[in-house]
């Protein structure tokens, strides 16, 4: 077992401590961007998942610039925390799903900024053009460029469910094609989707196992209200995990994860206010230290069970 400051797997606080040499926060930008499965290009209602606040519900005032995005979150981060280097997140809806000459300018005023010391990007593997990649790619000669992808699953069947909007192999491309121009790439996956059994999930794992990827955010299926998964849901069309079926669930996919792998997420936030279930999610902190005493009892650890071709 490597030594990750004691936890049981490859944190991304671990991994952010070793690369800036100390403690980074993150704050949640809005580039007040859509989505091609909102505006009509490939649907108008989202993911099946996703609120109306498009996986943005903790991000930024999209009304407020992108500066003032940053000074804000910092000035609320610096009354809990004596924070002075941070990630700008760009977080709500689809972040590069705009004009290159827009991308250019809010990038720039956030890889600017004094105390961002990397910028990560959350987007779809379907938006992605040889000119944002380019930008990406001359962006991150600046300061460290990092895209997220929101997979979520690598079975067709469950890509049709959520409405994902993309096959598996635009994915593959996308990875490719970030990896070409040395762009790290960190991979949202979901845990607990309708109809998914723990081999179908265990399948994902072990396919981005075999990914050039960077990291991972394994996160656990929330049922938020006003979408279309919580009438699914309120139909008895599907449970939620509890929370000992989720931790097993999740020691299994630490254990078959390549130990390189950086884990960004383990759970997730669901906004109080819109979570319908599982309502024990949103006790995090009790969430993981119930996991890290899992692991403990059981000798589990990322990569235990993982096997290099």
């Amino acid at each position: 077992m490597k030594n990750w400051n004691d936890k049981p797997y490859h944190s991304f606080d671990y991994m952010l401590k070793e690369r800036f040499h100390g403690k980074v926060y993150k704050v949640a930008l809005n580039g007040g961007m859509t989505c091609p499965n909102r505006d009509g290009t490939l649907g108008n209602r989202g993911c099946i998942f996703c609120s109306a606040g498009g996986s943005g519900d903790f991000a930024g005032n999209r009304q407020d610039g992108i500066t003032e995005q940053i000074e804000k979150q910092i000035a609320s981060i610096r009354k809990k925390r004596n924070a002075d280097r941070f990630i700008a997140y760009f977080q709500a809806y689809t972040n590069t799903y705009a004009p290159v000459e827009y991308l250019r300018k809010i990038y720039t005023e956030a890889i600017s900024h004094p105390n961002v010391v990397a910028v990560s990007i959350g987007t779809r593997p379907d938006c992605l053009g040889e000119e944002v990649l380019d930008l990406l790619e001359e962006l991150n000669h600046i300061k460290p460029v990092w895209v997220e992808l929101g997979l979520q699953s690598i079975h067709e069947k469950t890509a049709r469910y959520i409405r994902r909007g993309y096959p598996l192999s635009c994915f593959n491309t996308a990875v490719k094609n970030l990896r070409e121009r040395n762009l790290e790439v960190i991979v949202h996956t979901i845990l607990g989707l309708p109809y998914e059994t723990k081999e179908d999930i265990l399948a994902t794992m072990e396919y981005l196992n075999h990914m050039d990827i960077q990291g991972i955010k394994l996160q656990l299926l929330h049922v938020l209200k006003g979408t279309d998964l919580a009438e699914d849901y309120l139909a008895g069309k599907f449970q939620v995990y509890s929370m000992e079926e989720y931790l097993d669930l999740l020691i299994d996919c630490l254990e078959h994860l390549s130990p390189d792998m950086v884990i960004h997420r383990l759970t997730g936030d669901g906004p109080k206010e819109l979570l319908l279930a599982p309502l024990w999610s949103s006790a995090k902190r009790t969430v993981l230290n119930t996991l890290h005493q899992e692991c403990k009892a059981r000798n589990s650890y990322q990569g235990k069970q993982y096997k290099e071709d």
